[in-house]
């Protein structure tokens, strides 16, 4: 048995104590104690068995039923005490447990927690996410009109991605973590340099109520989030969600978003890339960052050429014009020839933007019963 199993299997046999002390603010009903959430909030949203029940489902296990969240104790208190690695959580167990604390090694020394904001922090945020399916960030996408995330292994979600606010978030002393959609940054090698965070309304219709619900952390200059391999033709742009919005429509061209003019400017090309298209923001910056990468392609031998969009950006393109707009809009400004090898569902159209827009106007129907609930829980 591991350290951490074991740990687990002893805060299980003092279920209740655990509950009481780390969520004080809940109450003991039956076999369960129910508390608000994670973070002590009174409510009835969060329950942990503290018996093992007759089906032989084991004790200490919880349930978030406004976020879906589920777990252990020990996965209970790293949450609950905000702990970022598992070294510390275990600290934490043995603490509670009365347990002596292992003697240090050099093993310890070399895993102390990452510097804020480095490529390794962002390594391990990535790393301790999860897989978009199912999720409130695959809820949030859906909305936006995005709902082909197959491949999309750039992509992952955090139920609670701490956020830290400022004197302009309205809600930065009632909650500082929310579900958030996390995307890897990475370089040509396929090394993770940094990830880009968009924080979420737990209801999955949008983003979260912050001041910034969009961060990026790591390395950011000449890497992007990369979505398939590019080898002779590649998509660029700025925002992850304009590139998504691009791939519904020619889900067989390579993407990457460098998620700033700046950084678009700065990216750096593949080897062997013969065509770039540079998805174009219709602002200052946006104009500016295309001409100046475009110039750049050209000058190594790369055929390269803008994508304007018919409104503000691409995802506007495909939710408020519908998939066949933006699919007949791009349809103009593809190279001949490349239309047909990077659209591989020319015919699905109609049905795409058919669905968007029964989400749009019935999307308790499409979401997942907690995140339904979550709206009203939160």
């Amino acid at each position: 048995m591991t350290i951490a199993a074991d740990l687990s299997r002893r805060l299980a046999d003092q279920a209740e104590a655990v509950c009481r002390y780390y969520l004080s603010n809940g109450r003991r009903e039956g076999r369960y104690w129910l508390v608000g959430d994670i973070a002590n909030t009174p409510g009835r949203s969060l329950y942990v068995r503290l018996k093992a029940g007759e089906s032989g489902k084991p004790a200490g296990k919880w349930t978030d039923a406004a976020t879906g969240e589920h777990g252990d104790l020990l996965d209970l208190i790293a949450a609950n005490q905000r702990l970022s690695t598992l070294r510390d959580a275990l600290a934490e167990a043995r603490r509670f447990l009365a347990l002596p604390q292992p003697e240090p090694t050099d093993t310890h020394r070399r895993s102390s927690p990452a510097p804020t904001g480095s490529p390794e922090a962002a390594r391990r945020l990535f790393a301790i996410s999860k897989p978009v399916s199912g999720t409130i960030a695959e809820s949030y996408l859906r909305t936006r009109g995005i709902t082909d995330l197959g491949k999309c292994t750039s992509l992952r979600s955090h139920p609670r991605c701490w956020y830290r606010g400022d004197k302009d978030d309205p809600h930065n002393h009632e909650r500082d973590a929310w579900p958030a959609l996390i995307a890897a940054v990475t370089d040509l090698q396929g090394s993770i340099t940094g990830v880009h965070r968009t924080w979420l309304d737990p209801s999955g219709y949008d983003k979260a109520p912050v001041a910034t619900p969009r961060r990026a952390m790591g390395h950011l200059l000449g890497n992007a989030v990369r979505i398939g391999s590019a080898h002779d033709v590649l998509a660029a742009g700025e925002g992850l969600e304009t590139m998504l919005s691009l791939r519904q429509a020619l889900p067989n061209l390579p993407m990457a978003a460098a998620l700033s003019a700046n950084h678009l400017a700065a990216l750096i090309l593949p080897t062997g890339l013969r065509r770039l298209y540079v998805a174009r923001d219709d602002d200052a910056a946006g104009h500016r960052a295309t001409a100046e990468l475009i110039d750049r392609a050209m000058t190594l031998g790369i055929d390269a050429m803008p994508l304007d969009s018919l409104m503000g950006d691409f995802n506007d393109d495909l939710r408020q014009l519908g998939f066949p707009a933006l699919i007949d809009g791009l349809r103009r400004q593809l190279a001949p020839g490349d239309f047909a090898r990077l659209c591989s569902n020319q015919g699905g159209g109609d049905n795409r933007s058919a669905a968007v827009s029964r989400r749009r106007a019935k999307p308790d129907q499409e979401l997942p019963a907690t995140v339904r609930q979550a709206s009203t829980a939160f």
